[in-house]
């Protein structure tokens, strides 16, 4: 058996007639890396669990994309960032909501699954578990974008205006990975800064277990991006697993039906990726772009934004 991978970083309103060449590029450069990242960890023979915190560390170290060193402002000009990770083998989990201060918060989410026996952190809980397990940490310098202020200054401004769009670009913003490794095990992970203008406190789909993360060997491993309070309420990402278990769906019949149907009709803009226990590997979005790669059955790697 050979291995498969998908990444994403994050849906929403992409237009082609402001992205420029440099900026398209800047994007596909960072999507590659991130599967560059996963891809050496299959390739050598590892685990699912570990390539897919490979790409996500990737994808959070890269201040394009929403988490980690790019992760949006709250209202209140705070960045609260989320992660999950979870393992198909056995539905190990670890996930953390509402911190700052570690490098690559992929990385504290898996010290939660790793080092208690619980599944959610929270705050100062979680960050004593990331420091007792000796990751990175920095300060405001190093997670500080002039693009992330500059987006939570303008949709202040609307709200004051009382003139706010429903722009779904600033509901999303998510990176997140999924594999099948050579052993045929499944693991996904998803890590983000939420909602640009978010009031403080708030918890997307990211760090909700069959929400935006979910896997499970006998079914599939998915990773979301996109409104996630319906992804919440729809319990997206393990409405595919059960549809492949209970209906007998395939991975992307399943996938089509609730990002398409549960999620489009019920204001729930975005996509996912997700792949399957035989390294069939899909990305259905219902927005005009998704940042996402993969790289299916050890193939070549591929990127893409639009369809």
């Amino acid at each position: 058996m050979t291995y498969s991978l998908a990444i994403h970083g994050g849906a929403g309103t992409i237009l082609k007639s402001t992205m420029t060449p440099e900026r398209e590029a800047a994007y596909h450069a960072g999507l590659t890396c991130a599967l560059e990242a996963g891809r050496s960890v299959l390739a050598a023979g590892g685990s699912a669990l570990d390539a897919v915190a490979a790409s996500v560390m990737a994808l959070e170290d890269e201040p394009l994309f929403n988490a980690g060193r790019g992760a949006v402002y709250n209202a209140a000009g705070v960045q609260e960032m989320d992660a999950c990770i979870m393992d198909g083998r056995d539905r190990r989990t670890g996930a953390v909501a509402g911190i700052f201060g570690p490098k690559n918060p992929v990385l504290a989410a898996r010290a939660v699954m790793e080092r208690t026996s619980h599944v959610l952190m929270i705050a100062e809980g979680a960050l004593a578990v990331a420091r007792d397990a000796g990751l990175d940490f920095a300060d405001r310098d190093y997670f500080f974008t002039a693009a992330r202020w500059q987006a939570l200054q303008d949709t202040l401004a609307m709200r004051a205006a009382s003139a706010e769009d429903d722009d779904p670009a600033r509901r999303h913003g998510t990176v997140g990975a999924v594999a099948r490794d050579s052993a045929g095990n499944v693991a996904a992970a998803t890590s983000t800064g939420g909602m640009t203008g978010k009031t403080p406190g708030r918890v997307g789909d990211c760090p909700v277990v069959g929400g935006g993360t979910f896997a499970d060997n006998a079914t599939c491993a998915v990773s979301g991006t996109g409104h996630g309070e319906v992804f919440i309420r729809w319990c997206a990402a393990h409405e595919i697993s059960a549809r492949m278990r209970h209906a007998g769906q395939s991975l992307v019949a399943a996938a089509d039906w609730v990002v398409m149907r549960d999620l489009a009709e019920n204001d729930g803009s975005g996509g996912l990726i997700a792949v399957d226990s035989a390294g069939t590997v899909t990305m259905p979005f219902n927005s005009e772009g998704m940042y996402r790669g993969m790289i299916e059955l050890g193939g070549p790697s591929q990127t893409f934004i639009y369809r």
